[in-house]
């Protein structure tokens, strides 16, 4: 009985999987030219104290140790401007502003990255939930979480602390 009632949430996370795997996310900035995904080459990697050194207090909490803002508190959760959002440990282009909008969850929301290799999704299992968490794909900086109830095309909505963007227009 006991193997019966895993199935189906092993099927949901699966088609999930499968969701978030078969995206396109190429993009264009703001003069129609061709965002380059991150190669291998271009991974950021640092010790904790490196880290600790160019990160503010809070923002080393959030992208280093995986804390959360406190919701509807972020710089960027009203925040209407035209630009890319960047990973503020490592200068990574993660979303356009066409992306952003509204979820009313408290924290900026994105439908779409601003390609393949931005971000990286991994399980997470803290706070007693099962959830997808989002890493910076250069840096591997903690950004928030993806959640299968976000708007048309994707239907995904990546919840993104404010600490730990950087904004440009």
């Amino acid at each position: 009985m006991k193997r019966k009632s895993l199935i189906i949430p092993f099927i949901f996370s699966m088609l999930f999987i499968t969701q978030l795997c078969a995206q396109k996310n190429t993009h264009t900035d703001q003069n129609n030219q061709k965002i380059k995904p991150n190669s291998m080459e271009d991974k950021v990697t640092k010790t904790e104290a490196e880290w600790e050194v160019c990160l503010t207090p809070e923002q080393y909490q959030v992208l280093r140790q995986k804390g959360t803002e406190y919701a509807f508190t972020g710089k960027y959760y009203h925040f209407d401007k035209k630009g890319i959002y960047s990973c503020a440990a490592c200068g990574n282009k993660l979303f356009t502003s066409d992306t952003k909008y509204d979820s009313g969850s408290g924290w900026p929301s994105f439908f779409k990255p601003i390609n393949d290799n931005a971000i990286e999704v991994k399980r997470d299992l803290s706070v007693g939930m099962d959830r997808s968490e989002i890493i910076c794909g250069k840096c591997g900086g903690h950004l928030g979480h993806v959640f299968p109830d976000g708007p048309k095309p994707t239907g995904l909505r990546y919840c993104v602390n404010s600490l730990s963007l950087d904004f440009k227009e």
